[in-house]
């Protein structure tokens, strides 16, 4: 079985993580935290971010469709509400997969535990506002 996903809500969900990196990292939210916490300067910063920037279209659409099928399985095996299956399933998928791996990851690299903090919120602000822009659009496109 292959999931239905609804392709406009994942478009809508990708880009919706873009906004909330750029408002997140941007430095008078949380930016210059960020930069100090990960050894950057304004002079490192300075240059093309292009290449990350495509990364991070593609990542996100892999991230959203993943949460978009996720949820619809949820959503066949649960019943119910689909806003709510996919909220939880999202969070789920938050705690089981990213939070989970990048504090693993984050002790290892002896990073400040404020940074992961900050970056696990990051991401979990994203997920949530994916799971809800999917769980809002519904399963099917037609």
């Amino acid at each position: 079985m292959v999931p239905e996903i609804n392709i406009w809500a994942v478009l809508l969900a990708t880009a919706s993580s873009m906004v909330v990196g750029l408002i997140w990292y941007t430095r008078a939210v949380f930016g210059r935290y960020w930069m100090k916490a990960v050894g950057h300067t304004q002079e490192s910063m300075k240059g093309s971010g292009t290449g990350a920037i495509i990364i991070t279209v593609i990542v996100s659409f892999v991230t959203a469709s993943v949460l978009a099928g996720a949820a619809a399985i949820a959503q066949h095996f649960y019943g119910g509400n689909f806003l709510f299956n996919t909220l939880l399933t999202g969070l789920i998928l938050w705690v089981g997969f990213t939070a989970a791996r990048m504090v693993t990851h984050d002790a290892f690299d002896r990073r400040p535990a404020g940074l992961t903090v900050l970056n696990l919120a990051h991401e979990l602000v994203t997920i949530l506002l994916m799971a809800l822009i999917i769980g809002l659009f519904g399963i099917s496109a037609l």
